[in-house]
């Protein structure tokens, strides 16, 4: 149970909470679709936020509560059934889907991964040098829904490649898919960063291969929310999301103490059958190129916390076009404006920042 001097400590800290009568509200849990199955501390953008210590969501009114998914398909029929409040948007994946049933209405409020964390690895000895390579090739995925599939497509598409000779495999995580690239079941994997370094951890060595141009500058994660929600509960979410932005913040400035406030949280997650020393050590080099993609380019003309462009979701649609061999998508889905909104973008944004980056570094737990 939260004691009032954990709440004090968490909102008297450099003025970041919401101000005492607040607490006395009811707490709104937000339920998060989560499509890395697990919970642990890659997931500290959000989580370490939740430490009373810190205390960035429940003085404003709401609070987080993962739920694992399997795949990024699971996440958007959880999504439409009303099982969680808010997911990961994959343009790729959601779009398409959009377009042929146009009562899943959802639309992106928040862009959480504004670098593109998607990565393809392959063997050190493959033959594999470029995306053109993978046309035909036996293409590794964690599962049959995950975005891996689509990336592929895109990319290939970007070239004025296709795909239909491509052969998707399900491998899996850590261990079995690496012994999947190893044994040649796979000629490359093609999956987020963080699934990728995982698997560098079990001892399976891997060669990064660049992604497609225009690919690579696009971002690779948003949240959406069903436009009921957003109508009826546009405040708990503006909360919820300046918590998220404030907790981004805050791991990207000291990932060491997010990790171990992450623990804090959900000691369930902490290591078993090894150190929390060698387990730190593994998540620093889980998390070593995922952290930036927290943030924003320092180039980004935008650099509000969660922001959208409607030139990237222009872009976005374009692509998944291609990926999809649908050439009316756009027309499908009924206007740009209709997937993605900036409304919340300034109240979220409404925060000092380089306060919670002082209290990150300054921070002792």
């Amino acid at each position: 149970m939260l004691t009032r001097r954990d709440f004090g400590l968490g909102v008297g800290a450099m003025g970041l909470g919401a101000g005492l009568p607040a607490l006395a509200q009811s707490v709104r849990v937000m339920k998060l679709a989560n499509t890395a199955a697990v919970n642990d501390p890659q997931q500290s953008f959000c989580t370490a936020g939740q430490h009373p210590r810190l205390n960035f969501y429940k003085p404003n009114g709401v609070d987080v509560e993962y739920v694992n998914m399997s795949s990024m398909t699971q996440a958007l029929q959880s999504l439409r059934a009303g099982h969680v409040d808010f997911g990961p948007a994959v343009p790729g994946i959601l779009l398409p889907t959009m377009a042929k049933d146009p009562s899943l209405d959802l639309v992106s409020v928040y862009k959480w991964l504004p670098g593109n964390a998607n990565v393809i690895v392959v063997k050190p000895g493959s033959p594999i040098r470029s995306v053109a390579d993978l046309a035909g090739k036996r293409i590794g995925v964690r599962s049959q829904g995950d975005a891996g599939i689509v990336v592929t497509k895109t990319m290939l598409a970007e070239l004025g490649l296709k795909d239909d000779k491509c052969e998707y495999i399900a491998i899996g995580d850590g261990a079995p898919a690496g012994a999947a690239i190893d044994n040649d079941r796979v000629d490359a994997m093609v999956a987020f960063d963080t699934a990728t370094a995982r698997i560098e951890l079990v001892g399976t060595p891997l060669r990064y291969v660049p992604l497609t141009p225009k690919f690579a500058q696009t971002g690779s994660g948003w949240l959406c929310v069903p436009r009921k929600l957003l109508k009826e509960e546009r405040k708990a979410l503006v909360a919820l999301f300046q918590g998220l932005a404030k907790s981004t913040i805050f791991s990207s400035t000291n990932l060491d103490v997010a990790i171990n406030l992450h623990w804090a949280v959900y000691p369930e997650s902490r290591p078993k059958g090894r150190s929390e020393d060698e387990a730190r050590k593994e998540l620093a080099f889980i998390l070593k190129d995922r952290k930036n993609s927290w943030m924003r380019r320092p180039d980004d003309p935008d650099q509000r916390m969660g922001a959208s462009s409607l030139a990237e979701w222009n872009a976005n649609i374009e692509m998944a076009a291609e990926s999809s061999k649908n050439p009316k998508l756009a027309q499908e889905l009924g206007g740009t404006n209709r997937l993605f909104t900036n409304e919340l973008i300034d109240e979220i944004n409404n925060f000092d920042k380089q306060a919670v980056v002082r209290m990150a570094r300054d921070f002792k737990l």
